[in-house]
């Protein structure tokens, strides 16, 4: 409904816990914000590997009987938008199968750039796959490794694979996790304390996820590295050697991330209200309220308000229970959608000067929709700021973006853009006062959706065959 990149997807791991599942359930809830389409959670006994997935929301398919289900001490979960993979119950993670390694199963964020190839050479080697995800690939290499134990055999799949990739596994007896060398996707390691001095390992995509559980967040997995879990405690160790360029998803920071979380080890909520302090001294103007669009334009309003000294108001309510599905009446009305989320307080915005601001601007037509409904609630100028740079190239590392020719500013002038969504001004944060706001400290974050620039050159021709799949 909005004009948005779209969510990829959070992944949990628990190791040493009486209620596993229940934990891995509480943790993807707070994931849910990731992706809407699917979720589960595979758990282990020691024994044996129970797996419980379906189509939907989080808290409507781990009813009590089936977290009931889900018995011992470990588990790994999954909150799914598909970026590979077609949307249907065949591609919901975890993944979970019986092989040479014994029963294990995996869950994955990111995008395997490279899936495509190593499929073909697995299919004709004699692999059957069940679902169209890039994750089935991962357990299609392990099972064929000649490697006698799981770490050995996960270590020897990592290095075949390209692309951006925070792994979850689950073995009859240990959880492992690994990250892909440039640490595209966020990985965060937490400590849950137990009596009598025990303690629990966690392991989520953001530390919201830590927080309901009352777990301690202890840092990042790092790029990569394998941490494994077991009998004998925790160990990390790298799979892949060091010195590799960083390139942490700057939009994590920008949009994805709940502002609640720890990500890369930077609080979100200060870097989106840097952003918004950023805006205020590039693109300042005179104006009488500035207005968020609700919910993830918030920190970076409320940073410009704070710089430029101009009141901060809430003057477009959000309707948080719109589900997926509606019925639209017959007699159409105007932007019927934007209106059905968000709905403007005549009273704060009569005869005022406004900076409306934004997270991004991909497409152009919320926004156009946005500023029309706030000049016909009284407005007299609108003024759109956005706290990031113009969108101009597709991901292809975990993110479900439009192709280049459906991105407005790849395609259109700053003054272009403005016209289409008939603001009185637009201004974007520039590059380099981004990249201050979430403190990179020499080059670490990929900017590719904002340069083209990819940060992985030997990737490209991988790069190209997904760019072929989505036309």
């Amino acid at each position: 409904m909005f004009d948005k990149l779209r969510e990829e997807c959070g992944v949990f791991a628990i190791y040493g816990h009486p209620e596993a599942s229940n934990l891995a359930y509480l943790g993807l809830y707070a994931l849910q914000h990731r992706g809407q389409e699917s979720a589960g959670i595979s758990s282990s006994d020691g024994r044996d590997i129970h797996t419980h997935k379906a189509m939907g929301h989080v808290a409507d398919i781990f009813t009590p009987g089936a977290l009931a289900g889900l018995p011992g001490e470990m588990a790994i979960g999954h909150t799914r938008y598909s970026t590979t993979g077609d949307t249907a119950i065949r591609n919901a993670q975890p993944f979970s199968v019986a092989c040479n390694k014994g029963k294990i199963a995996v869950a994955h964020n990111g995008n395997i750039t490279n899936a495509q190839s190593l499929r073909d050479e697995l299919e004709a080697e004699g692999s059957i796959f069940q679902a169209s995800s890039d994750t089935e690939v991962v357990l299609h290499l392990v099972a064929r490794s000649r490697e006698r134990d799981l770490p050995g055999a996960l270590r020897e799949a990592l290095l075949q694979l390209e692309g951006a990739f925070s792994l979850v596994f689950l073995a009859q007896n240990q959880v492992i996790v690994a990250r892909d060398p440039h640490g595209f996707r966020p990985l965060a390691i937490g400590q849950l304390e137990l009596s009598g001095g025990r303690h629990a390992y966690v392991f989520a995509s953001e530390t919201c996820a830590f927080d309901l559980i009352d777990a301690v967040y202890m840092g990042d997995v790092e790029p990569g590295e394998m941490v494994i879990v077991g009998p004998r405690g925790l160990h990390r160790e790298r799979w892949a050697p060091r010195g590799g360029r960083r390139a942490q998803c700057v939009f994590e920071h920008v949009y994805f991330s709940r502002p609640d979380s720890i990500v890369f080890g930077r609080s979100v909520q200060e870097s989106r209200e840097e952003m918004g302090r950023m805006l205020a001294r590039e693109h300042p103007i005179d104006a009488d309220l500035i207005v968020p669009v609700p919910d993830s334009g918030v920190p970076a309003a409320l940073g410009y308000s704070m710089e430029s000294g101009i009141p901060f108001g809430h003057a477009l309510i959000r309707n948080h229970y719109v589900g997926r599905t509606f019925i639209e009446p017959s007699q159409a009305i105007r932007d019927f959608g934007v209106k059905l989320k968000l709905n403007p307080i005549r009273r704060m915005l009569e005869g005022k000067r406004v900076v409306l601001v934004d997270d991004s601007l991909v497409r152009g037509t919320t926004s156009r929709k946005l500023v029309r409904m706030v000049r016909n609630a009284g407005a007299t100028e609108v003024h759109l700021r956005i706290s990031c740079p113009p969108t101009v190239s597709p991901c292809f590392y975990g993110v479900d973006t439009p192709s280049k020719k459906e991105l407005i500013a790849a395609n259109h002038t700053l003054d272009e853009v403005r016209r289409f969504v008939h603001a009185d001004t637009l201004g974007y944060l520039s590059l380099e006062a981004l990249g201050r706001a979430v403190r990179d400290q020499g080059n670490m974050f990929c900017y590719a959706c904002y340069t083209g620039q990819y940060p992985t050159a030997d990737e490209l021709i991988q790069i190209e065959d997904v760019l072929a799949t989505r036309r």
